[in-house]
């Protein structure tokens, strides 16, 4: 009776576990001195753990561990080339693509919802009512009702598809003003003429 999880297969060593996680997350080959670092170990250890993982991915795996560029990287086998490129194309054509406008938008109502379009407009300086189409079109805001008062204009709101676009578990876990006052380099706003594109 198999109990690891592997299915007949040996569970890698925990640093080898620990490697293999590193790997899967970089986007940039990984040298084995940096491997002992984050892994508290030793540049011996982690080849061992790299010998380990490679023996692994050798057949019957969609992935592969490469030393490439002075480093290591985990690729997908040559072997899933056709599916791999099938995806690309297919995630590619679905991209969430948004002009800067778009993104000026999308900030206004994350940090002041619910907000209203007159609201928005009076921060931006220019008319958004094309680009909140397009925010709507995509999903990112969703109307939340109406404000009471002249007019009951629509207030808007950011989604669940905002939060997961942005690796956000919640809202509130936006950066606050000030810290991105401290982050960012102060951006001259340019007029784009009231254009939203």
């Amino acid at each position: 009776m198999v109990t690891s999880g592997y299915r007949g297969e040996n569970p890698l060593s925990p640093i080898a576990r620990a490697v293999e996680a590193v790997l899967f997350v970089a986007v940039q080959p990984v040298g084995v001195k940096e491997l002992a670092s984050v892994t508290g170990s030793t540049e011996e250890v982690v080849a061992g753990a790299l010998e380990e993982i490679k023996e692994r991915y050798r057949d019957c795996h969609g992935l592969r561990l490469l030393n490439i560029a002075g480093g290591w990287s985990m690729a997908t086998s040559p072997e899933q080339e056709e599916v791999v490129t099938l995806f690309r194309d297919v995630a590619l054509s679905q991209r969430v693509r948004l002009s800067k406008a778009a993104l000026e938008t999308l900030a206004v109502v994350a940090y002041s919802q619910p907000t209203t379009r007159s609201e928005i407009e009076e921060i931006r300086g220019v008319r958004s009512e094309r680009v909140l189409d397009t925010l709507l079109g995509h999903g990112l805001i969703k109307v939340a009702g109406r404000r009471k008062g002249s007019g009951t204009p629509l207030l808007y709101r950011t989604t669940d598809s905002f939060l997961s676009l942005f690796g956000l578990n919640s809202i509130s876990d936006l950066p606050t003003l000030e810290e991105m006052q401290d982050i960012l380099p102060v951006d001259e706003m340019s007029d784009d003429g009231g254009r939203d594109i």
